[in-house]
């Protein structure tokens, strides 16, 4: 609807300020001539939303002009309440007295009970801990998010996975990431993104310069696009043949990392698993005999070597 479209288009120019029209028609899922001429539907309507021309240009909300969003329907209180932070993530963050504040006042302003379709929010629990890995936060993720607050660069001491020191670097931060139970910083280094695993950010410290991030890209956009990357990043692909009674527990440890399963017969089906390097095959061994790997040649002699070395650990 155009109503709905207008009040989006006004709700993202008071949160961001200033965007340009294919950011706007991205967002709103329409094309820039229909963004202009909303923009002028609006502007007729006396509200004060103008576009400036030029290199820097773009759609501008006057400053000061806010809009009411006091008056939500219930289909929105109800997706509010489902949004964001689990409360585990909510107390790291240090913010969980005022999310379960927030909480309350929505879940005040729901119809009466038994006058309407339950609520989902009601129905659903959103909890992002995996279920085998609790993962640990590593740095303060409430300090770190104070420091992100103030707008300035970072020199970071962190640990790659594939190093054995860590090392100091400066960056340009976005802001933090909550994956699978995992906290991340994502931010730029030369202009290049990166996810950094808060579980190896040993320091930190603020620099008196402000961060210089890429002209477009916010926190939402470069998360999406280093997700992206990680999950289809190519790697040593290895197929497996499983006991059929544990493929549903294969499907919640390995996760994406399992990328096809086919049933050779009723009791074994073949896997396929896709891991960065060999060593990282390693995890496969806590199916213990259930699972067989067929390939390829690399992956079956790091899991040749480690049974081995594990069996010799309990010879007399």
């Amino acid at each position: 609807m155009k109503s709905q479209r207008l009040l989006s288009m006004m709700l993202l120019l008071q949160t961001r300020h200033r965007m340009t029209a294919p950011e706007l028609a991205e967002e709103l899922q329409v094309s820039v001539r229909t963004v202009l001429r909303d923009v002028a539907t609006l502007t007729d309507a006396d509200v004060p939303v103008f576009a400036e021309r030029g290199r820097y240009g773009g759609v501008v909300l006057l400053p000061g002009s806010q809009l009411d969003v006091s008056r939500l329907s219930p289909a929105e209180i109800d997706a509010l309440q489902l949004l964001g932070l689990d409360p585990g993530q909510a107390r790291q963050l240090g913010v969980e007295a005022p999310t379960r504040t927030a909480h309350r006042k929505l879940a005040s302003r729901h119809p009466v009970p038994g006058h309407s379709l339950l609520p989902l929010s009601g129905l659903v629990v959103i909890d992002n801990m995996p279920w085998f890995s609790p993962g640990t936060p590593g740095a303060d993720v409430a300090d770190l998010a104070k420091d992100l607050q103030t707008g300035r660069r970072l020199r970071i001491h962190y640990r790659s996975s594939a190093e054995k020191d860590a090392s100091w670097r400066t960056v340009d931060p976005y802001g933090l990431l909550a994956k699978a139970g995992r906290w991340y910083l994502v931010a730029d280094i030369n202009t290049t993104p990166r996810l950094y695993s808060l579980e190896r950010l040993l320091r930190w410290e603020t620099l008196p310069t402000a961060r210089s991030l890429r002209r477009g890209e916010s926190l939402a956009s470069v998360s999406r696009q280093l997700s992206t990357s990680v999950g289809s990043r190519n790697g040593i692909t290895v197929t497996a043949t499983l006991a059929a009674d544990r493929l549903d527990l294969a499907r919640r440890i390995l996760g994406s990392r399992l990328t096809s399963s086919n049933p050779l017969d009723p009791d074994r089906a073949e896997i396929t698993i896709v891991y960065d390097r060999a060593e990282a095959a390693r995890q496969l061994l806590q199916f213990g005999t259930h699972l067989r790997v067929t390939g390829p040649p690399e992956v079956q002699a790091v899991m040749r070597e480690v049974a081995t070395a594990t069996a010799a650990l309990y010879e007399r």
